[in-house]
């Protein structure tokens, strides 16, 4: 574990404190309703999302950085909530085949090495029928915006943990053979202007 990896996962709940509570949590609730069955949360960073899932019958919780997870299983413990945690990157998900009925990402492809590989993964261990959540800050349709994304995509990513702020993310969910049923597109609320533009729905 990197000095710069315990660093940004020390800071990551302080510094997104304020946004979280006045929106994040509620953005998470919206989306999470539709959870179901066996859940898989890919990425799921400091545990942010877990006081905001409806009863489910099992959660599960995949995430690469030791820090991080260090950090969720706390806020599981502190939360009284029942998630089996495990350290993993969402490209080599350790889970068999049409394992879970809901799989949920969110702000999380704009990290990963491989987005299509880890598509791939999520689809790979979904049941049929099952359900993909996801809410992601994506590309800009706007030109002039989406060109700045670019510019800064080396410089953002250094301080925002290997976010990419300029992934044609809604196109690659579709490409890894997703069937996107409800959507919701727009802005973030008090984001910068670089992560605003945002994707969410779900998909099977």
């Amino acid at each position: 574990m990197s000095v710069r990896e315990r660093i940004f996962a020390g800071l990551y709940d302080r510094v997104g404190a304020g946004w979280e509570e006045k929106y994040g949590a509620q953005l998470r609730r919206e989306l999470l309703t539709d959870a179901r069955g066996r859940v898989l949360e890919i990425g799921v960073g400091t545990g942010l999302s877990f006081p905001q899932y409806p009863a489910v019958d099992e959660l599960v919780g995949v995430e690469p950085s030791a820090a991080m997870l260090r950090r969720a299983q706390e806020r599981a413990a502190a939360e009284s909530r029942d998630v089996k945690l495990v350290q993993a990157p969402a490209e080599q998900l350790p889970f068999e085949d049409a394992s879970f009925d809901t799989v949920v990402a969110i702000a999380v492809l704009c990290t990963v090495e491989d987005p299509g590989r880890a598509l791939r993964e999520i689809r790979r261990v979904l049941r049929p029928g099952g359900h993909f959540l996801f809410s992601e800050h994506v590309r800009s349709p706007d030109p002039a915006r989406a060109r700045w994304q670019d510019l800064l995509e080396r410089p953002w990513g250094f301080v925002a943990g290997g976010c990419h702020p300029n992934r044609r993310t809604l196109a690659a969910i579709e490409a890894a053979g997703f069937e996107v049923g409800e959507l919701e597109q727009g802005e973030l609320p008090a984001m910068p202007r670089l992560v605003r533009p945002y994707v969410r729905g779900v998909a099977s």
